[in-house]
């Protein structure tokens, strides 16, 4: 019989069980998983000012003290609850059993302990890939959300194959199981975890707004990490941050720079004074240059309508130079705004008839035979100019 305050048997048993099933769970050895357990525990102690063995004690009376004062609390649902609540205690020597609910708010992440560097070299190559993220909102904050699926096609493409070479520290992948398995060390290392969408109006009082983002979703985080496919999972690894480093450290170098600029020597004052010059001239050509179209088209939409515009893309879509072609261009109608939409709705806009005669040597004349069963066969020989598609 063991000791008073001493775990029976099986109950030494079921914890040596649960301790190898966490240490797979988190890719590592029972000794690995020890080991850091060990070195876990040494820093705690050493946060707190006591030795190993002292804070061990201290954890090892507050489970005693939490499990009788749980057992006090059963006790008392019994005596209040009758045989109703009779079923949820457990087996004789294990104390009192968590109740459905308490099992559902436990998450399977220890976000205390440091990240796997497996887990690490996890993330940093499906951080590489094209996983089709969609930004979320989080705690207030955007985020980049995935679907499981990608992350494990991702696993399985060449892709991983090669880098798996080159890495030694990404796992190998032989087939789906192992593929969800190193999948699954991102939540533990609490690098990415599954969020479910959720309406942030909801339990308000208010009624809903009219207006939101399309497919901005509203997410919160999930209790239990899953690796279902169509499954949703928000990045919380942000990857290197070296390039924001950068960013930051060439503004203020910039806004250095620009306070400093009585320092100068006067050969950078005068060309960045000419260099200014030389912008406020082209703005300021851009804007006589747009009011004059716009007088052009005011004169010749009367004079010659339906109006001449130039460079009729100028406020267009479009790129810098593709904004300067054609050089002038006619208003277009409704009537041929509706021509063009008819001819892209099916796919890419038939050639106009100028294009088509520019493309051939010579206009195409064709006769269309007119048969008539009661009289002579009549031939329209007007000639006239085909649109030629091309293939």
């Amino acid at each position: 019989m063991a000791a008073p305050g001493q775990p029976s048997p099986q109950q030494l048993a079921a914890m040596q069980q649960q301790f190898a099933a966490e240490a797979a769970r988190r890719g590592l050895s029972p000794e690995e998983f020890a080991k850091q357990q060990r070195e876990q525990l040494n820093a705690e102690a050493a946060k707190q000012g006591m030795t190993t063995e002292q804070y061990v004690a201290q954890l090892r009376m507050r489970a005693i003290a939490a499990q009788q004062k749980a057992a006090g609390v059963q006790r008392q649902l019994q005596s209040e609850g009758g045989p109703a609540q009779a079923g949820q205690q457990g087996p004789p020597g294990q104390g009192p059993q968590p109740t459905l609910q308490q099992r559902t708010q436990q998450v399977p992440v220890n976000p205390n302990n440091p990240p796997n560097p497996k887990a690490l070299a996890v993330a940093q190559f499906l951080r590489s890939q094209n996983l089709k993220t969609r930004t979320c909102i989080m705690d207030g904050q955007r985020k980049d959300m995935f679907k499981v699926k990608r992350a494990i096609r991702a696993l399985e493409s060449p892709a991983y194959a090669k880098a798996q070479k080159k890495n030694p520290n990404l796992p190998p992948v032989t087939d789906r199981a192992s593929a969800e398995n190193v999948f699954k060390l991102l939540p533990l290392s609490v690098l990415a975890l599954r969020v479910s969408k959720v309406d942030p109006h909801a339990g308000h009082g208010h009624a809903k707004p009219a207006k939101r983002v399309k497919g901005l979703w509203t997410v919160k985080i999930e209790q239990h990490q899953e690796a279902d496919p169509m499954m949703h999972y928000v990045w919380l690894y942000e990857g290197p941050q070296w390039k924001q480093k950068a960013m930051a450290a060439a503004v203020v170098a910039g806004i250095f720079a620009v306070v400093l600029f009585p320092l100068w020597p006067i050969m950078l004052r005068q060309g960045v004074w000419y260099l200014s010059v030389g912008m406020m001239g082209l703005l300021g050509l851009f804007f006589a240059m747009a009011i004059f179209r716009l007088i052009l088209f005011c004169i010749t939409v009367f004079a010659v309508p339906p109006g001449l515009w130039l460079f009729p893309n100028l406020f267009e879509d479009v790129g810098f130079f593709d904004s300067f072609k054609p050089l002038w261009g006619w208003q277009e109608t409704k009537k041929a705004k509706k021509k063009k939409s008819k001819k892209t709705v099916g796919g890419a806009p038939e050639p106009q008839a100028s294009q088509a005669t520019e493309s051939i040597p010579a206009a195409t004349t064709t006769a269309t035979a007119a048969t008539d069963t009661a009289g002579p066969v009549k031939r329209d020989l007007a000639p006239r100019v085909e649109e030629a598609t091309e293939e």
